[in-house]
């Protein structure tokens, strides 16, 4: 089976590879329509992949399909995989969706000239899916010896899911943040950006003349007594870090949801994987409309609390339904997912109407 592993790591890191490269080789701006076309790739790419789950399970490649799937105590055929992979991308890909509004107010934050964003969100997507593959090894792990990890795991997406309905969460000011309050007092940091760079040596002249908001906490003296040479962070280093941060507590909610529908690891991180790589490309295209979509917030919560409520509920289903119980929640989630949009598209709408 470890093949298989190879195989589809080597995959992803192909088409970062491409991604970075190749076709994004220089730093610009990335536009909405280039960023749509994007988005439209991993989508499909996403969606193609449940094809290979299909056929793969079915005919038990590589050893997948011959492995009890400890959530719900069956063998996964190629159908109830399938089922299970795209219930889990597309929670997965909903999920990530409330990672656009932080990502703004980073980038917003500390003014990251949309030039090098791109930059940033790609390695910060890399070590995202290097943070959730530990997680999710560490995660199939404790379910595998303790079951009652699930019921653990359900309450946490409940009372998340409580939290996200009726509590108002305020901007954070990222100069709080612990790990960034730690890198500013270990590193040096420059006020101003060097380009696509993360890390400078003290005299090299910035090739973006802006200052950061909130730089006064690292006043320029610290960078101005700096030795010639010394290794200096850029705020774009700052950004990096936030970003970093914010998906791992992102993933503290996620990764429960996800070991919710399936325990098999393998389809666990390709539905992980494949929501996340897109996560770019869907910044790009909704960065500038998110604020819009005012009702995705109560989606996201109701979905949290479904998949809470599936997996406490998993054994009587499973007698209630039958083994495609899956593809009903997949179905419960789009329909939760599209009227949280649609609600925002025609709250939107009567806005001015009501201005």
């Amino acid at each position: 089976m470890i093949w298989i592993w190879i195989a589809f790591i080597a995959f992803v890191l192909m088409m970062l590879a491409l991604d970075l490269g190749v076709f994004h080789r220089k730093a610009h701006v990335v536009s909405v329509k280039e960023a749509l076309v994007w988005s439209a790739v991993w989508l499909s790419l996403g969606l193609s992949f449940s094809v290979f789950v299909y056929f793969a399970y079915d005919g038990q490649w590589f050893g997948l399909g011959t492995v009890v799937d400890v959530v719900d105590g069956l063998t996964s055929s190629g159908l109830s995989a399938t089922e299970k992979y795209l219930t889990g991308y597309v929670v997965e890909k909903s999920l990530s969706v409330d990672n656009i509004f932080v990502i703004a107010m980073i980038f917003g934050f500390f003014a990251v000239p949309p030039l090098y964003q791109h930059r940033v969100l790609f390695w910060g997507i890399l070590g995202a899916l290097v943070l959730r593959g530990a997680m999710i090894a560490i995660g199939a792990k404790l379910i595998a010896e303790f079951h009652w990890v699930l019921y653990v795991f359900a309450v946490f997406l409940i009372v998340t899911a409580i939290k996200m309905l009726f509590l108002k969460t305020d901007q954070t000011d990222p100069n709080k943040n612990v790990v960034v309050r730690l890198a500013r007092r270990f590193f040096p940091v420059t006020a101003r950006f060097h380009g696509e760079h993360f890390v400078v040596r003290a005299g090299a002249p910035a090739s973006y003349e802006s200052e950061v908001p909130g730089a006064p906490e690292v006043p320029d003296e610290i960078v101005d007594r700096a030795r010639p040479g010394t290794l200096l962070l850029t705020p774009l280093a700052l950004a990096l870090i936030m970003v970093e941060t914010t998906d791992l507590i992102f993933a503290v909610d996620s990764i429960p949801a996800i070991f919710a529908i399936t325990g098999d690891p393998f389809l666990v991180f390709t539905s992980n994987v494949f929501a996340i790589l897109g996560l770019r490309s869907l910044y790009f295209a909704l960065a500038g409309m998110v604020a819009k979509f005012r009702y995705l917030k109560v989606s996201l919560a109701l979905i949290l609390m479904i998949v809470g409520v599936k997996m406490l509920l998993a054994e009587w289903l499973k007698l209630a339904v039958g083994r495609n119980f899956n593809l009903y929640l997949l179905a419960v989630i789009l329909s939760v997912l599209a009227a949280g949009v649609v609600a925002s598209v025609l709250a939107e709408r009567r806005r001015p109407l009501s201005s």
